[in-house]
């Protein structure tokens, strides 16, 4: 990305946060911000050509999931960024922009109710980490797997699959993807528990 592009994106980022009353779905604490980002993201990409367009094309469609949360016409908007991310990727024959991709097609999805359809984006990312040899990033898409399966009310396949991603996050020693993870698997056992009585 741009130096304008990293700004904007490193600035709203500081406004996304994992929303412990929503299945920790990313929401953002400041809407007009986001907004506005969007807006100048959108004023960049017009300019943007090869892999800065794919950058901000996937940092939009990251965007409009966030702020459209379950808004169909917002998560359209995400659909058509990263369907463009998707092509780029594809085209480039890059399995791992293919395969964050994928996983960030699944969140839309995911956020629009469509579980099953997400489900499978994610396993396709999966088997693309482990079959590309990218095995440092099949800790993500273990844990987009698991909060889909939590937002399922399925929660043993939740919890195997946020044991595992745990397991490799902690081989990595990364607290705060570890941290992440055990926010996750708190918020399964806790409805787990709800439902048990």
């Amino acid at each position: 990305m741009t130096d304008e592009s990293t700004r904007i994106w490193i600035e709203v980022n500081g406004t996304i946060y994992f929303d412990e009353n929503n299945y920790l779905r990313e929401t953002a604490s400041d809407l007009p911000m986001l907004a506005e980002s969007i807006e100048a993201l959108e004023r960049l990409l017009s300019k943007a050509e090869g892999s800065e367009r794919y950058a901000i094309s996937g940092a939009l469609g990251n965007l409009y999931r966030i702020y459209g949360n379950d808004d169909a016409t917002q998560l359209a908007k995400a659909k058509q960024y990263l369907n463009e991310c998707l092509a780029y990727a594809t085209h480039q024959e890059d399995a791992i922009k293919e395969m964050v991709t994928l996983i960030r097609s699944g969140e839309v999805l995911k956020y629009g109710g469509e579980h099953g359809e997400a489900l499978t984006l994610f396993d396709k990312a999966l088997s693309l980490c482990r079959s590309g040899n990218f095995l440092v990033y099949q800790d993500f898409a273990l844990q987009h797997i698991g909060k889909c399966y939590l937002e399922m009310h399925e929660f043993e396949c939740a919890e195997k699959n946020l044991q595992e991603a745990l397991a490799l996050r902690r081989q990595k020693g990364d607290e705060v993807l570890i941290s992440s993870t055990e926010k996750a698997l708190e918020l399964v056992s806790k409805l787990k528990n709800r439902r048990n009585h």
